[in-house]
């Protein structure tokens, strides 16, 4: 918001908005307090459950409160009335606006910035929409650190090992050469072919140490078949933390001015490309967005009155789907937060996080996200996302906020 001042009736007056990407710091300004329950109300008291996504005390109270109230005295009213921060909130209207928020146990990554077009993960990280999923959701590694002496050094020693095994070769044939009744025809097709051998073997692991560069991704079952040496050489990584780690070590003044000299030589679809890409790091710059802000460690729980449960008649409850999106994000939050506590076994770990990646993913944009879209209890219909509540003639902007119908009658 720029240049925002209040008038006389009290509204605030503003000439422009800008949008711009929430860091976990700005959600927590926002938050009064964080959503631990997945619970919504209690079925016997029908009151909010305490720390659920319905909670009094971090959205404020379901009715308006007298302050001057002789019940505020007891425990429980006194408890609905005054939030985390220690202030007393009597008004109701404020479950309109009053923000929550979930700690996530890892990052997660945002699937606006990983999916859209252009992806903006792709377009930071220089990888396609591809490599970046797979990362994410578990299918391959990432190298997020290599030791560049460590390798000089491996390379070095490999040079002088295959230098020795060539010599050795050739020693080892010339002395079988000189023996008495020697087939040296015959023992030179085998010594060209032990070299050859040899030759190949070490092209193999130089090409193999060459490959493992910052950003490369490798597979398992090339990370398990490398020699266990290689550990000390690289540090690799797995799902939205090891993407939030490559998008932490960006500095984005230096990879604008290496882009803006290759710019310069590039040319045709290569320069549209890089041109493309520069134009949505300097963007970030002036923003001030942090790369790393496009996962997202702390996820922001809209109020409890934009995402309603209604009684029925026969005392059941119709409730917003974004409720059960929420409810699947925190019982996979909570239960992967005991996974870690536990030390429980990393395939285990990684499955319950690759979860928790899809279940913010299907709170995010239902449609967009991997694999089949969250359904309603019976599988009958999607569950409505934060997306599909902004976007479309039935969104929030066109049927709320912009066209209106005019009436013009006399």
């Amino acid at each position: 918001m720029a240049n925002s001042a209040f008038n006389a009736t009290g509204i605030s007056d503003f000439d422009a908005v800008r949008l711009a990407v929430a860091s976990p710091e700005d959600i927590l300004k926002w938050s009064y307090g964080e959503v631990l329950k997945p619970e919504t109300i209690n079925y016997r008291t029908q009151k909010p459950e305490r720390d659920g996504l319905f909670c009094e005390r971090i959205f404020g109270p379901v009715k308006d409160i007298n302050p001057h109230d002789s019940k505020l005295k007891g425990v429980r009213s006194r408890e609905a009335a005054v939030d985390k921060n220690g202030e007393l909130v009597t008004k109701s209207i404020v479950r309109r606006e009053r923000m929550g928020h979930i700690q996530l146990a890892v990052p997660v990554a945002h699937i606006w910035f990983m999916r859209g077009t252009p992806s903006a993960m792709s377009q930071l990280l220089g990888m396609t929409v591809r490599n970046i999923e797979k990362i994410v959701y578990f299918a391959t590694y990432v190298i997020l650190n290599v030791d560049e002496t460590t390798r000089d050094q491996y390379l070095a020693d490999l040079e002088a090992e295959t230098d020795l095994a060539r010599k050795a070769i050739k020693i080892r044939y010339e002395k079988m050469a000189e023996e008495d009744g020697a087939d040296v025809k015959q023992l030179a097709k085998e010594q060209s072919r032990e070299v050859e051998e040899l030759e190949e073997s070490y092209v193999g692991k130089r090409s193999q140490l060459e490959s493992l560069n910052f950003g490369a991704l490798i597979s398992e079952s090339e990370y398990r078949n490398l020699p266990e040496e290689y550990d000390e050489l690289i540090e690799v990584g797995m799902g939205a933390s090891a993407v939030k780690e490559l998008l932490d070590k960006i500095e984005l003044p230096k990879l604008i001015a290496e882009l803006t000299e290759e710019v310069e030589t590039a040319k045709g679809q290569r320069q549209k490309k890089l041109l493309k890409r520069l134009k949505m790091l300097e963007s970030m710059e002036s923003a001030g967005i942090k790369p790393s802000s496009l996962c997202m460690t702390v996820l922001p729980v809209i109020p409890p009155d934009l995402r309603p449960m209604v009684a029925l008649s026969g005392g059941r409850f119709a409730t917003s789907d974004l409720n059960d999106l929420y409810r699947r994000i925190i019982n996979r939050n909570n239960r992967l937060k005991k996974l870690i506590e536990l030390n429980a076994p990393e395939v285990i770990q990684r499955n319950e996080k690759r979860m928790l990646q899809e279940a913010v993913d299907a709170l995010i944009d239902n449609s967009a996200s991997r694999g089949r879209a969250v359904s309603s209890t019976g599988g009958r219909r999607s569950l409505k996302s934060l997306s599909d509540m902004l976007k479309g003639k039935q969104g929030r902007f066109r049927q709320n906020l912009l066209g209106k119908r005019v009436d013009y009658s006399g």
